[in-house]
Parts: C-alpha cells; structure tokens; sequence
C-alpha cells in the first residue's frame, strides 16, 4: 500500500493518461480504416443451407406480362385519389383473385403533422402449411422519395396472382400494400404483434402465423431499369439476418444476372475507396438510426426485411424483377426455422464482402476507453494531498517527523508519511451536479420530440445560442450555493467522463456506429483543463485567458446543436424535416438517437464546458 502511495507522486506516470487516451482515439480511427482490406473483411456466404438459393426454375413471365399491363391500367387510374377509394379498389382486385382481404385505418401526430391513410392486405393460405409461419409481401403506394410506386404496386398484385396458382407453398403468404413507406408499415406490423400504443391504429381483422420475412417491392420507374438496391438498415441501427440479404444478392446476380447495390453505390469498383466509402455510409445511416424503408418497421419485432428497389435506366423489365421475388419466395418457404445461423452484426463493404462484430467493435471500444482512462487519471489526482511544503516540514526542536519504509524487490525507501496521505474526497456534490445535468437532457429531447415542424430550426438556433451562456449560468448558480472548488470539479469531470465511456462501450453492442461517431465527436472532453499537469487539484495552476477563450470556442464548435446546423448546412438537408423525422421515429417507431445525444452525449459536453468557465 505505501509502495502505490508514493506511486501517485510519480510525474512520469501522472502524465501518461492523456497520451493514452490520444493513443486509443488514434488505434481506434486507424482500426476503422483497415475494415474495408482483404485481411480483415470476408466474402459472404449463405449460412442456412435449407435456402438453397438460385437452385429453382421460374416460371413468372410470358403471359404474366398481360396481366401485369392490366392491373397497371387499373393502379393508374386510381393515382391522385384519396386512401379509401384506393384502399377499397385493391381490396376488390384481392377479392377477384380469391383471397381473405382486409383494410387497417391509422393515423398518427408527430411534429405537429398528421400520418393518416389505411393499408389494404389480403392472406394466400398455404396448400402445405398449417397458418403457423408466413411471409410479407409489401408495396408502398408511395416510396420512400415521395414518389408513386406505380409499377412496385402493380407487380405485388400480379404476384398475388401469381402465387394464388401454386400448390407448393408451406407458409402463408401475406400480400400487403400500404398507404406510404413509414407510418402504414409500423401501423401494420405493430397491430399484427398487439403492440399498437395508439387508439387511432385500428387492430387487424385477421391474421397469420409467425413472420418469417418481408419483402418491399419499390418500383416507382415507368421504363426498364439497370441494377436492384438493396436497402436494409432498420431503425436503431438493427439490420436483419445477413442470410437474407446474400440470398437477394445471390438471387439477382448470380441466377437472374441483374446487377445489385447496397447504400446507393451503383458503379462499385471494388477498390479500397470504394469499399470505405460504402461502410461509412452504412455506418452513417446505422448512426441515425432512422427507418430507411417500409422493411425498417419490421425488424424490431426479429422480423428479417430488405427492400428491392430498382435503379438506373437498362434492359431489365418488371418481369425479371418479378422472377427474382419469386425465387427469393421460393428460398424462404424452405426455411425450417427462423433466420438464426447467420449474423445479425455486420458492416458491408460491398454486396459480396462484410465484416463481422468481433472485428470492427474494438474501433468504437477504443474509443469508448479513452474517457474511462481520463476518469481514472482525475480520480487519482483528486486522491492526492498537496505537496508539503518545506515550512510544514520543519520540525520544533524534539520533535520527530514521521517516515514509512517502502520496501520493494529488495530495495528500500524512506518517504514522509504527509506525502503518502490521501485527501478526502468530497463527492456528494459532484454525483449530485453530474446526475442533475444528465436529467436535464430531459428538456430538449422534450421539445424537440412535442414541437411543431414550422418552429423547430428556431428552436435549434434558440437552443444552440443558449448553450453559450448555459454552462457559465449554471456554473454561478452552483458557486452561489456552493463553493465549486478545483477539487470538486476535477471530480464532476471525472464522474461525467467515466459515465460517458460506459455508456458509449454499452452502446457499441447495440449501435456501433453511433457509438463511433459520438465519441469521436465527443473526444475533446478529454482532454480539457489540465490534462499534462501532474499537479493535485487544489494546486492546479491558473488557466490564462487565451486558454480559456480556446478552450470554450472549441467546446462551442463541437457542441451537439451546432454540429447539427452544421452537417444540415454543408449537405443541403433541410434542418426542420430533419427533427420532424426524428419526432416521428420517437413516437412511432422506437427510435432513441436523440435520447443518446440529449441525454449522454449534450449532459457529458454542458459538464465540459462548465469546467473550462471563465467564472471558475
């Protein structure tokens, strides 16, 4: 014990924590950049092998194309009309081909807009089955972009069609054609589970067995097209079975020869480039955490869910997509069980090369544990007795000094017992102020998720100037109360940042790419106020003006808020359809993005800048 008292008075050791925390930061971005290289991604494969993908003939096409070019006439005439009249037609094409049909209404309030519409579907019974599994096939009336999902609809019922004519089928068979992409999937889905939260979500009339799968049809060209999207992530960075996606690409590349696409990279080259740039983008969209398709509502519920979207200008008809639903159908009516064999964490970095969790999490660790090794580091400085001077070491005369001896591998020491004591820590008021500051990050995710579109960018620039002056406010109202000692702010730091690292190296399971972009972005906390200095915290020396000043603008800039307005800005996205959408995914679809930023990641940054206040 005396041996690692004296430890602490080491200057050598004092000053390693910030360049190892710079160290790990570092590891971590340098791991995060070798992902998209041969020696660390894998070519994917198909782990259930009851798929069997690509290994049965088709026969969508031929006369199918009739019947298709008619439903198409059909779905046209009912553009520009309103839900019911459109929900009501379908419903009569569902009932001429002889299937049990149903209408759901919903309607939904989110940042002061109104999400209302009715999803039509109807349930092909399987010959084989006994009504205990099924699979979704779902088309948007409007996709994603806004856009009409005319030839997308118009498929789906000819697929339903289609399929009606075959006795093979061992699962049901749900057809299921929305009034949009976001609010009429979650509806859905959530009234299939008896999870409507809502009383405008009306409850469905009949149902089917357990969700196996999910298919989205978007075609919204009215020519042929080049290449198939697959679009993927879920909300909350979820992403479905990996088995599920190879199948599509396996399906529309290797037996149909369409050409397939992940994150909107439709001319890959296979270079390292290339590869970066597509992880990064799905990292991007995982971070968000927003619903990027109908396919997005379905994955929380463990049901697997990709989108087919057709992209480009080429040779490729609405049959041949139409073949590779069927196929992929075909695939999953072989399942035995649910999707379980393959992985559910991954990174791709081209249709055909992915990374798996044990290779990519310690990137985000790396980074989570450089604010742990801060906490550490304050922890031992605010441990720390002041040094003893050389007049509290003079001694009247008789009087003795008290020693220890320090014995260690053989080789003794003597040190004053002052030098060895430790300062008691008074820690009721840092825990107090650090859970205070995080329960305030209950406010704005409050107004951001109940206002209005129209007054949300005014409330984010309200919010951002109040920022300026909100850490030096609120650091007066606690010395007004209280005396903030240099003592007791090294240990809110400390509190705050060994918070943040555990919350960060948690989320890293679940979200990694939020988790990454959060403590990149989040770094600078570290190493505010005295990192190098091997002072204790009463000793601490005064921070001149030009530091403070530094200090305070780099926290500034790098605020939650700001950095917001600032991606919005460079990237032309509209700041107010931004947070509406997050208001949507928070009260429909589970989404918790801006409980992470307002709750972890602004309370860590308010306790940073208050620390570097020119007040204290």
């Amino acid at each position: 014990a005396p041996a690692a008292f004296a430890l602490r008075r080491d200057s050598r050791l004092l000053k390693l924590p910030p360049y190892l925390s710079g160290l790990c930061i570092l590891i971590g971005i340098a791991w995060l950049l070798l992902l998209p290289l041969n020696d660390y991604s894998r070519r994917t494969y198909i782990s259930e092998n009851a798929l069997l993908p690509g290994q049965v003939h088709t026969y969508f096409g031929g006369s199918e194309q009739n019947v298709f070019n008619a439903y198409k006439y059909e779905v046209q005439a009912l553009a520009g009309k309103d839900t019911q009249s459109v929900a009501a037609k379908l419903g009569e094409i569902f009932q001429s081909i002889g299937l049990r049909t149903a209408v759901q209404p919903y309607q939904y309030e989110a940042a002061g807009r109104n999400y209302s519409g009715e999803n039509v579907y109807a349930i092909l019974h399987a010959p084989r089955g006994d009504a205990t599994e099924a699979i979704v096939l779902l088309a948007a009336w409007v996709n994603m972009d806004g856009e009409l999902n005319q030839s997308g609809v118009t498929l789906t019922l000819t697929l339903a069609r289609y399929f009606k004519r075959w006795s093979l089928w061992s699962k049901d068979i749900i057809i299921l054609i929305t009034s949009d992409s976001k609010a009429g999937p979650q509806a859905w889905v959530d009234a299939y589970h008896d999870e409507q939260p809502y009383p405008s979500v009306a409850p469905l009339p009949i149902k089917s067995g357990a969700l196996q799968g999910a298919v989205i049809v978007d075609n919204a060209l009215d020519h042929r097209f080049e290449s198939l999207h697959i679009v993927y992530d879920g909300v909350n960075g979820q992403l479905p079975n990996l088995d599920l996606i190879n199948t599509a690409i396996a399906i529309g590349g290797g037996q149909m020869g369409i050409g397939t696409a992940i994150q909107r990279m439709w001319k890959h080259s296979d270079s390292y480039k290339d590869r970066l740039q597509t992880m990064l983008k799905g990292m991007v969209s995982q971070g968000l955490g927003h619903a990027s398709g109908p396919h997005s509502s379905f994955i929380p519920y463990h049901v697997d869910a990709i989108t087919l979207q057709t992209v480009g200008q080429g040779w490729q008809d609405e049959m041949a997509m139409g073949r590779v639903i069927e196929s992929l159908f075909r695939s999953l009516n072989n399942l035995l069980e649910h999707f379980h064999q393959s992985f559910f964490f991954y990174l791709l970095v081209q249709s055909n090369r992915f990374v798996s969790i044990g290779t990519y999490l310690p990137s985000a660790m790396l980074v989570a544990v450089n604010f742990t090794i801060t906490a550490i580091a304050l922890w031992i400085r605010s441990g720390r007795s002041p040094t003893p001077n050389i007049a509290s070491t003079m001694r009247n005369e008789g009087e003795k000094a008290e020693v220890d001896l320090i014995k260690k591998d053989g080789a003794i020491a003597v040190a004053l017992r002052e030098s060895a004591e430790i300062a008691e820590r008074q820690m009721f008021l840092p825990i107090g102020l650090v859970v205070a500051l995080h329960s305030l990050g209950a406010v704005p995710l409050y107004l951001f998720n109940n206002s209005d579109q129209s007054i949300l960018p005014r409330t984010l620039v309200f919010f951002s100037l109040a920022n300026l002056f909100l850490p030096t406010l609120l650091a007066m109202l606690v010395s007004g109360y209280t005396a903030l000692t240099p003592h007791r702010l090294v240990l809110v730091q400390c509190f705050s940042l060994l918070l943040l690292g555990m919350f960060l190296a948690t989320l890293a399971t679940l979200n990694f790419s939020l988790a990454l972009l959060v403590g990149l972005l989040a770094s600078p906390l570290s190493f505010i106020g005295h990192p190098l200095s091997t002072d204790t915290a009463e000793e601490l020396p005064k921070r001149s003006i030009a530091k403070i000043l530094g200090s305070n603008a780099l926290l500034h800039v790098l605020s939650p808020p700001v950095i917001m307005l600032t991606v919005c800005k460079t990237f032309g996205v509209d700041v107010g359809s931004v947070l509406a959408e997050a208001s949507f995914g928070w009260k429909v679809s589970g989404l918790w993005t801006q409980m992470v930023i307002c709750c972890i990641w602004w309370p860590a940054w308010l306790v940073g800048a208050m620390v570097v206040s020119p007040v204290l």
